[in-house]
């Protein structure tokens, strides 16, 4: 029984401390260049990658300015740490862009060293579609963290969308005052045919004496003329269909009896 206690001891201890030896503490890499942070990280099975810049008036340019994790974190070995380098102080001017068209905006900012950082749309009438309506940072603010603008541009406005109501079963003429006053257009109206009658005329094949001919039989099919569609008629389908998602000023189209 000792030996087993000793065994179990024993591999406990061995698994701690392999644990142990694969991790290891982040180091401070801040104020150091690229080589010396990637060096150092290397030296203790670290993985450096440098994430974006920022200006600093306190941090020269090219140097660390700030990591994750953070100094002294413990990580496992090869673990990646994200580096953010030191733009030094603000040199460049923000440029005015508001007006401009996104593309005339995106130009003059790289010609200045700069970042597109992200571009929103928002749909506004009475402005033409791409044009820069906000920026941020503003023209020539001072004191930004990073060289990158970010723009509000203005699109076209979204036709605006409706549920089509259900119109089977209402007249045609109130149907379509409804639709003109809301922004619609009725198209085509087509009447549904009426069943044909049914031909109870066909003579009966009678006895005739002798050798006489059967008495001719007389046709009653008759063509009915296409009725017109009047504003007592009835709707009794419709396109698109009831609860179909329809654009504002769509056609509308009927089929009546």
């Amino acid at each position: 029984m000792l030996l087993i206690v000793v065994a179990l001891v024993s591999a406990l201890t061995t698994m701690r401390l392999a644990i142990h030896v694969r991790e290891v503490k982040v180091p401070d890499f801040r104020g150091k260049s690229p080589a010396e942070a990637r060096h150092l990280a290397q030296q203790n099975g670290l993985i450096t990658e440098t994430e974006t810049n920022y200006f600093s008036p306190s941090v020269p340019e090219g140097k660390v300015l700030s990591q994750g994790p953070a100094p002294g974190t413990i990580v496992r070995r090869g673990w990646q740490v994200q580096l953010a380098l030191s733009l030094g102080p603000q040199r460049v001017t923000i440029p005015q862009v508001v007006g401009e068209s996104d593309r005339a905006a995106a130009i003059s900012i790289a010609e200045r060293g700069l970042q597109l950082s992200s571009t929103d749309n928002v749909p506004l009438s009475g402005t033409s579609a791409g044009q820069v309506i906000a920026q941020n940072p503003p023209v020539n603010a001072t004191d930004i963290s990073a060289p990158k603008i970010s723009l509000l541009v203005a699109q076209d406005p979204s036709p605006k969308a409706f549920v089509m109501p259900n119109f089977i079963g209402q007249q045609l003429g109130s149907v379509t005052n409804t639709l003109k006053n809301a922004g619609f257009t009725v198209g085509k109206v087509t009447v549904m045919p009426a069943e044909p009658p049914a031909n109870n005329a066909q003579s009966a094949t009678a006895p005739v004496p002798g050798n006489a001919p059967p008495a001719p039989q007389v046709s009653t099919d008759q063509t009915t003329p296409a009725q017109a569609a009047s504003p007592a008629s009835i709707i009794v389908s419709q396109d698109p269909a009831p609860g179909h998602k329809v654009i504002a000023g769509a056609v509308i189209n009927f089929v009546v009896k």
